[in-house]
Parts: C-alpha cells; sequence; structure tokens
C-alpha cells in the first residue's frame, strides 16, 4: 500500500539529524546533512497527490497537462516496461525556483579520476547536492585552490532510489513533455536497477531506459503513434545521445593515451591534454554538433572544458551505442532488454560486461560508489536544446 505522505517529513528529518550526529567525529560536515536534510524535508513536505493537483482548478492548464501525461508515463514504465516504480511520482511539489539544487563535482587533473566525498553508510560518492548557491560557490573555490578541476551545474530532477516516494518536482516542468517523459523514466529506472558501486553504469543504464522508453511512450500508446510529432522528435534524440555517446567514447580513449604515458610528468600530461581538448572541441563544432538533429548539448562548448565536465558526462552517456545493440538483440523490446541485464548483473564483475561490443574500458576508481539518501541523491542534468 502506498505510504502516507505526511509521515516523511518527520522521518526524513530524524533520520538526517540522527545521521549528521554521527557524523561529528569524521571527515564529513554534519551542518552540510542538516542543510541537505531540512531542504529535502520541505520537499516532501510540499508534495499533493498528483490527481488533486491535477483537479484543481486552480492548477494552470500548462502544469495540468504535463502532470496528466508524467501520470500516463508513470503507469506506462510500471505496465509496459515492467518496471518497478514504487511510490515516487504519485505526488506533485512547487518548488520556490526552476532550480532544484546546485551539484558540485571536481577531479583530478592529470587523470580521469575524480574526487569523492565520504559519509556513513553511502561511502564514497562523487559529487555533492546544493540547495544553497552561496554555499556550493565557497566549497568549489576551495577545490580550485587545491588544483582540483571542478564543476558546478544545477539539476532539476532526482532520485533516491525508493528510501522515499520521490514528488513530481515543478522544475521538471519547464521542459517539454518529451524530456519530462524521459526524465522520469530515468529516475523510475534507477529504483529498478541500481548496481552498487557502478555509477557510470547505473546513469548511462538511466539514459538508455529514459530515451528509448520515452521512444516507445509516444510511439507506441494509445493517442501517439510511429508518424506522430512527437514519436519522431523521441526517435532523433535517442539518435542523437547515441552520438554523443560515440563522440565522447573517442575522446576519452585519446585521453587515457595521455593520462596513460608513464614516462611523461603531469605538467607535460596537461599540455597534451590541452592539446587533445583542441581537437575535439574542433570535431565537436564542425563534424558532430551538425549532425544532430533535435538535441545541442551546447554545454560542452559553452563551459571550460577538464576532468570534472568530462567524467560528469561520461556519467550519463558511456557506450549508449551498445546498450542499443542489446536492445536489437532482444527483438527491440525494452523490457526485455531491462530484465536480461537485470538478472545477469549479479554474475559479473563489471555490468558493462553484459553489454555487445568492446567499449573503452575505463577505470572506475574515485568514480565508484553513490549516495542513496535524501542527502545525497541520485542526480539528472538538463539537457540543453
Amino acid at each position: 500500500m502506498p505510504r502516507p505522505l505526511s509521515r516523511f517529513p518527520t522521518k526524513t528529518t530524524v533520520a538526517l539529524l540522527a545521521l549528521a550526529a554521527g557524523l561529528a567525529a569524521t571527515a564529513c560536515s554534519p551542518i552540510y546533512v542538516i542543510k541537505a536534510g531540512i531542504a529535502e524535508a520541505k520537499i516532501l513536505a510540499g508534495r499533493r497527490p498528483l490527481a488533486e493537483a491535477i483537479l484543481d482548478p486552480t492548477t494552470d492548464p500548462r502544469t495540468r497537462d504535463m502532470l496528466t501525461v508524467a501520470m500516463e508515463a508513470r503507469v506506462f514504465a510500471r505496465e509496459e516496461l515492467r518496471l518497478n516504480v514504487g511510490d515516487s511520482y504519485t505526488s506533485f511539489t512547487q518548488l520556490e525556483s526552476d532550480t532544484l539544487a546546485l551539484v558540485l563535482s571536481a577531479a583530478y587533473p592529470d587523470r580521469l579520476q575524480s574526487k569523492t566525498w565520504w559519509f556513513p553508510i553511502v561511502g564514497h560518492v562523487p559529487y555533492k547536492g546544493y540547495f544553497s548557491e552561496d554555499d556550493a560557490r565557497e566549497e568549489q573555490a576551495e577545490l580550485d585552490a587545491d588544483g582540483f578541476d571542478t564543476l558546478l551545474r544545477p539539476t532539476a530532477a532526482f532520485s533516491t532510489l525508493g528510501w522515499f516516494a520521490d514528488p513530481i518536482l515543478s522544475s521538471l516542468l519547464r521542459s517539454d513533455d518529451i524530456e519530462l517523459v524521459e526524465t522520469l523514466i530515468h529516475e523510475m529506472s534507477h529504483a529498478h536497477l541500481f548496481v552498487s558501486g557502478r555509477v557510470r553504469f547505473n546513469e548511462s543504464f538511466a539514459t538508455w531506459v529514459g530515451r528509448v522508453g520515452a521512444v516507445e511512450f509516444f510511439c507506441t500508446r494509445p493517442g501517439g503513434g510511429a508518424d506522430t510529432v512527437k514519436c519522431g522528435r523521441a526517435q532523433a534524440r535517442w539518435r542523437d545521445a547515441q552520438r554523443y555517446s560515440r563522440f565522447l567514447d573517442e575522446l576519452i580513449v585519446d585521453l587515457q593515451g595521455v593520462y596513460g604515458d608513464t614516462t611523461a610528468t603531469a605538467e607535460v600530461k596537461l599540455e597534451r591534454r590541452a592539446e587533445v581538448y583542441a581537437e575535439h572541441q574542433r570535431r565537436f563544432r564542425e563534424e558532430v554538433a551538425p549532425a544532430f538533429e533535435n538535441l545541442r548539448y551546447g554545454s560542452f562548448m559553452e563551459q571550460p572544458l577538464n576532468n570534472a565536465v568530462l567524467l560528469g558526462q561520461m556519467r550519463y552517456y558511456h557506450r549508449l551505442t551498445d546498450f542499443a545493440a542489446l536492445l536489437d538483440a532482444h527483438g527491440g523490446s525494452l523490457a526485455d532488454a531491462v530484465a536480461a541485464l537485470a538478472a545477469g548483473v549479479d554474475g559479473v564483475d563489471d555490468p558493462f560486461d553484459l553489454l555487445p561490443g568492446e567499449g573503452p574500458r575505463m577505470d572506475s576508481s574515485g568514480d565508484s560508489e553513490w549516495g542513496d539518501l535524501a542527502f545525497a541523491s541520485v542526480v539528472k542534468a538538463p539537457v540543453r536544446r
């Protein structure tokens, strides 16, 4: 049975305060946990049942339409994709702003390895989420001063992996309905299959399920169809995601050649990586970007390129073409392909080994364990079109 919405704010706050008390003797800041716990409690306290928000006469027409699509997408994910959706996305929270939170990550400049932060229970996580911009920028400045590559970006969605009944957030409604459906299926897939200690697999898996799930939603459900505009757009965005994934995988291979040279000094590696960056930015601008049909991934050219940026992108776009090949191997059935992965992950050391093909191998050190509580939620970066 669905758990009462009213329980969770108190439960969340108590759990986070108790955890923070246990952090006093560790390197992790209890103040950080308390602030995040309070922010999460506010989100949960503001939830309204989805049907109530849709039927409320004061709800504006666009919000009502988007929430209706979200409700249909949740049913589709459960019944057609056979995802274990739990209690999430049965409610709606209106936020005070369009940005849910800021996510800070950092990486070593001479190798593809993330800096991590340690928390009891959840272990090492490769990012920290902030609900305060001032707090986020203060820590980013400290990491910059220590010589790390950094990335600070907004997020519009997250999943607590079933710990709490996540609501649909108003920040998600700023995109179109295709991105809304993709994001919701992406987040629900985390609750269905989450491999401990495998960040890159978990997020790339969710990107694949979200993109292909959106295609199936708009192309096969009643009212949709293969000849509709939204079906065509969803298909184009999935093709664009594969193009971007292929480009990033090739960039990573070249960088691994630079960082893996044991005879080169750190200074020489930084000089060579600048050359690799410049060449791939040229290739992206002249060869890759013109081929995009619907998405643009403009942030790749708009923000300074560094290892934190690349690792942040690779978490979502690693070996998507091999995920596509797995889909083909199951006759185009996403539900069957997901079921095959879920059945096989316990039998392999690296879940990427379950995919056809031999994509670039990446060291997972320093980029392995994710938080699965409210203060260290799985996050999804907004796609820029």
